[in-house]
């Protein structure tokens, strides 16, 4: 099969972690007896330093004529950068907030997964993670506090500043099918997170979610307010399978289910519209202090590639082969610095790459 995949190879160490998941890319080509062909796309600094923006309509028109987005990292380091002496919609982040808008990218797809051989690396106590954690996180992205009205002003010298959250029926409906469709897929649970108790919008997202649940019988549903979220995650992640929540929610939630992981490094992540079109990428940053010292992490990165396969391409058994070569490296004993442990052998960005690449099967 042939297909088209835009590449954002992004700031920082994303030109670094993008090489790398296209090495194994053209890897499982070779193997599976496909076609990738790669249009480059810039956005976020990148852009900002070739057209003065951080994202083009040029872009968003090559990146929506391919099959899947494969993204590096975006931004740098706000203390020293000039795109952030820029106005905030000219920043590196402010392009992809709007390549997910204008590419209808509202469904983002954490999945937060403990390998037994990063157990150690877990800052959680042993009983806690317990037979360890798999979970995937679903977040709302086009909608929330991120995408409402904003405004600031001043009135008798005092300055105010406004962030609107607002959330429809069918922005939660989309959603909640999306999460319920792949809980189906997974161990059938649903948790779906808000603040109902103080929130008129999280009450809404209750009452859809509670609509679109009568659709999976197969499905457990249960409601956690978020506060109680954020601390079952460290108490007991493994009660989780799919975690539903809206923009904000996630953004923080993720986060902390990253680091539970024992690495942010190691953590995929995907944002889907409402066909198979996904953009994909790691849930790190762009970690300019090590850019181009070959110091990386790109499993996050190959890991998104994986996702791509199996969610935009349809290619599950291909999807399946990344994971396998990720796992078998990692029971070999390669780490990278920010998963290192004693016993183990430190290898660098590209070395990873090649190692999780000569494993494809």
């Amino acid at each position: 099969m042939n297909y088209k995949i835009a590449l954002i190879r992004g700031d920082g160490i994303g030109p670094e972690i993008v090489r790398e998941a296209k090495k194994v890319l053209d890897k499982v080509c070779d193997i599976y007896g496909h076609t990738f062909s790669y249009e480059e796309v810039l956005l976020g600094g990148a852009s900002i330093d070739v057209h003065g923006v951080p994202l083009t309509e040029e872009a968003v028109e090559t990146a929506r004529s391919c099959d899947a987005v494969l993204m590096g990292s975006i931004g740098g380091d706000a203390r020293t950068s000039p795109w952030y002496q820029l106005e905030p919609s000219k920043r590196p982040e402010a392009g992809l907030l709007a390549i997910r808008k204008q590419l209808n990218l509202f469904a983002n797809l954490r999945p937060a997964y403990l390998y037994e051989e990063l157990k150690d690396a877990c800052p959680l106590k042993e009983e806690i993670i317990g037979e360890g954690f798999d979970m995937m996180i679903m977040r709302e992205l086009t909608g929330g506090l991120y995408f409402g009205e904003r405004r600031t002003t001043v009135e008798d010298g005092v300055e105010t500043a406004v962030d609107t959250l607002t959330y429809n029926e069918k922005e939660i409906r989309r959603i909640a099918v999306r999460a319920f469709d792949i809980a189906m897929k997974r161990r059938k649970k649903v948790t779906s997170v808000d603040k109902a108790n103080v929130l008129d919008s999280s009450r809404l997202w209750r009452k859809v979610v509670e609509d679109v649940a009568k659709d999976y019988p197969e499905v457990a549903l249960d409601h956690m307010l978020v506060d109680n979220c954020a601390m079952q995650l460290v108490h007991n992640p493994g009660q989780f399978d799919v975690i539903l929540t809206e923009n904000m929610f996630g953004d923080i939630l993720s986060d902390e289910a990253s680091m539970v992981t024992g690495s942010i490094g190691m953590l995929s992540s995907a944002s889907l519209n409402e066909t198979k079109f996904g953009l994909y990428e790691p849930s790190h940053g762009s970690a300019p202090d090590i850019a181009g010292k070959d110091l990386a992490n790109p499993i996050a990165t190959i890991l998104s590639a994986a996702m791509l396969l199996r969610y935009s391409l349809d290619l599950d058994k291909e999807a399946d082969a990344v994971e396998a070569a990720v796992q078998k490296v990692l029971k070999g004993g390669y780490r990278t610095g920010d998963i290192m442990a004693d016993g183990m052998e430190q290898v660098g960005t590209k070395r990873m790459g090649d190692l999780i690449a000569a494993e494809i099967r």
